[in-house]
């Protein structure tokens, strides 16, 4: 099954506008691509996810489905209208005898295209296309620019008698009509077809699919339920159209095979119903709980998006025959599904006067009008330039449409802003995040758990990097993650947290495994005299020694990082719960980098010295600040690229997923505790 394109989601509204009928106007404001409802069959949270969030995201399966409809997507979508179409109240299943003639004339008057030599990967038709007896060697006689208007073959090659065309020249033209897309008025829906094959006034609708159909215990072949439905939908809106439809077809592109689907009134039932619970669930605005232990969700592509059991294990349990009980925690078995690990890489230009363009599905870079690199814009997910560096608008809009976000910073690395495409169409759940976070007591209660696990991450990183972690300093840290638990406001909790950052920054010389005694060379790194790496404390804008240089870039790349993933989920990064509003400050993404500030953007700056990929001779002094050299930006982003790459186990979920990976799901979780579907944030604290 085909879960990717999602070519039928057009513009209802401009469909309700167009008709003159303002009965069905007025019944039908919103018009249910057909696609979805067969979507809707096969998962409710699935039809939720992609046609009320717009939430999609690609898999094997939908990309292989593409291909499979490459040659039926590029129909012109023509098909005859058969005159006087017969449109009732209640006509939609009903097989009902037109009175019309079949179209001959009209389609006689059609102009014939020519005919050209074509590839393809389908047969020419599963309905016994003739050849053109003068291409007898052209793999398809069926033309893609219009409907192709055939004869049906003669009886045998060279055997012709005037009997036999005259006879033939009674048979009704088969029409073959690809991209077709109707509507039906009474039952609100749109869709396009893959293709109608007409005889006269009778069609039949063939869908496409990549997969194989279903075998019963007999070694008979069927359609699965969802399939039918579609099916059924699409014989409904070319009856709606004033054809007569006796049966579908499902062609199955991995096997080769077809399935003929029957429409006997159980089916036509089936599918009134689905309809219906379909557009009540649009109206209703409540997303599905998770399908439960399904095997459906293995290879659904929105499986890294839905979430299934890591939702529903967070799912409080509501006891129907105890209403004085409280809701316990769900004890849902987490599957090992694996959601596709995404191969891209981001992409970082940090060289000043570079200039950036475009050039079929290539950026290429150049200095000084020479070419010095070109990058497959397939290969990365993220683009981020440092300082001046220019970007053609030819660039922008083709990262725009493959869905890459571009990230600037200044010279010395500070964040400012992204470019992003307009992202996801779920305003739910940015409606919210707006709504809680004008409520003091769920901000309140959602920092405290950000901020706890904070702290219990530095501790965490103590202890693993430490030469000699103090027993006080573990202690103290320990009993103010305890103690920020019943800070009674957000500046009594700034507080705490201040005073956390300080006990644990006064340690973080401890982890630096260089020779910190070693004093620099005058001039190539710091102006006084004294150790490479001596970090004192926290300073910043600007930093005024290597460590917090570094540190500042590494909280600017998480943020950056951070913003992308909230964009993703459809939050709203500026508008945060912890951090207040601030006009420029994108503070729901500071917020959700509280835990994982020394996690990633600690652990990378302990990584790049502890390691030699920053050397003191990477630093350049400018008055007081220290800045980082272009080299050693570069070896910084790769030791942050590293860290990001790395796998961590989730101490809920119990899988090993990426750092990056990570604050995706982290996310889209706290988008869930917003709507309410789970009870409690769950805050990321590693073991």
């Amino acid at each position: 099954m085909i879960r990717s394109t999602d070519h039928e989601l057009h513009d209802s509204l401009s469909v309700s506008e167009s008709t003159d009928d303002s009965q069905y106007t007025e019944r039908f404001t919103d018009y249910l691509p057909v696609r979805m409802i067969n979507e809707f069959v096969y998962c409710p949270r699935l039809f939720y996810l992609m046609h009320v969030e717009g939430q999609f995201a690609d898999s094997y399966e939908t990309i292989d489905g593409g291909i499979v409809h490459r040659r039926v997507d590029s129909g012109n979508g023509h098909l005859p209208a058969v005159n006087d179409p017969a449109r009732g109240e209640d006509l939609c299943f009903a097989v009902e005898e037109l009175d019309d003639p079949p179209a001959d004339a009209l389609m006689d008057q059609l102009p014939q295209p020519k005919r050209k030599r074509r590839k393809h990967i389908q047969p020419p038709t599963l309905f016994g296309d003739p050849k053109d007896e003068s291409e007898d060697n052209i793999s398809s006689p069926v033309d893609d620019s219009s409907p192709n208007l055939s004869r049906p073959p003669s009886k045998e090659h060279g055997a012709e008698t005037a009997i036999d065309r005259e006879k033939e020249d009674e048979t009704p033209a088969i029409i073959h009509a690809r991209s077709v897309t109707l509507s039906s008025d009474a039952l609100g829906v749109i869709g396009k077809l893959d293709l109608v094959e007409a005889t006269g006034d009778v069609a039949t609708p063939v869908d496409y699919k990549r997969g194989r159909p279903k075998k019963m215990s007999d070694g008979s072949l069927d359609a699965w339920p969802p399939e039918k439905v579609q099916i059924a939908l699409q014989a409904a809106l070319l009856r709606d159209n004033g054809y007569r439809v006796n049966e579908g077809v499902l062609y199955f592109n991995t096997t080769r095979q077809r399935v003929v689907v029957g429409l006997d009134s159980e089916l036509e039932k089936q599918t009134v119903k689905a309809i219906q619970n379909a557009r009540q669930l649009f109206e209703s605005r409540q997303i599905p709980a998770p399908l439960n232990d399904s095997p459906k969700c293995a290879k659904c592509s929105l499986l890294k998006i839905c979430l299934p059991d890591e939702t529903r294990s967070l799912m409080p349990v509501i006891h129907e025959h105890d209403a004085n009980a409280q809701p316990t925690p769900s004890d849902v078995d987490i599957r090992p599904m694996i959601t596709a690990r995404d191969e891209r890489r981001p992409l970082y230009l940090n060289q000043q006067g570079l200039m950036i363009g475009k050039k079929d599905d290539l950026l290429i870079v150049k200095e000084d009008r020479k070419v010095i690199q070109q990058v497959r814009l397939r290969e990365i997910n993220q683009l981020s330039l440092f300082g001046n560096i220019q970007l053609s608008t030819q660039a922008v809009q083709h990262l725009l449409q493959m869905n890459i976000p571009v990230a600037y910073f200044t010279r010395r690395g500070w964040f400012y802003g992204t470019t992003q495409p307009l992202g996801v169409k779920n305003i739910l759940v940015r409606r919210e995040q707006f709504r809680k976070a004008d409520d003091l007591i769920t901000c309140l209660r959602l920092a405290r758990e950000l901020v706890r696990g904070k702290i219990r991450n530095s501790r965490t990183l103590l202890m693993r990097n430490h030469v000699e972690p103090p027993r006080t300093v573990l202690a103290e840290l320990k009993r103010l993650s305890e103690r920020v638990l019943k800070a009674d406001s957000l500046a009594s909790l700034l507080g705490l947290e201040g005073t956390a950052a300080r006990i644990y920054f006064s340690q973080f010389t401890g982890m630096l495994k260089v020779k910190c005694d070693i004093e620099t060379d005058p001039g190539s790194a710091l102006s006084e005299r004294r150790a490479a790496f001596d970090f004192r404390g926290r300073n910043r804008r600007p930093p005024r020694d290597p460590v917090n240089a570094l540190l500042s870039l590494a909280y600017s790349l998480l943020t950056k990082d951070c913003t992308i993933a909230a964009t993703i989920v459809g939050l709203d990064p500026y508008l945060g719960f912890y951090h207040q509003v601030k006009p420029g400050k994108p503070a729901l993404a500071l917020d959700l980098m509280e835990p994982f500030r020394p996690l990633i953007a600690e652990s990378v700056v302990l990584t790049a010295i502890n390691n030699r990929m920053v050397t003191p001779e990477h630093f350049i002094v400018a008055g007081k600040s220290v800045v980082l050299s272009d080299a050693g930006r570069k070896g910084f982003l790769m030791a942050y690229e590293q860290r990001m790459d790395a796998l961590v186990t989730h101490p809920l979920f119990g899988y090993r997923v990426s750092y990056r990976r990570l604050l995706e799901i982290q996310t889209r979780l706290l988008g869930r505790w917003l709507t309410g579907e789970i009870g409690e944030y769950p805050v990321f604290i590693t073991r």
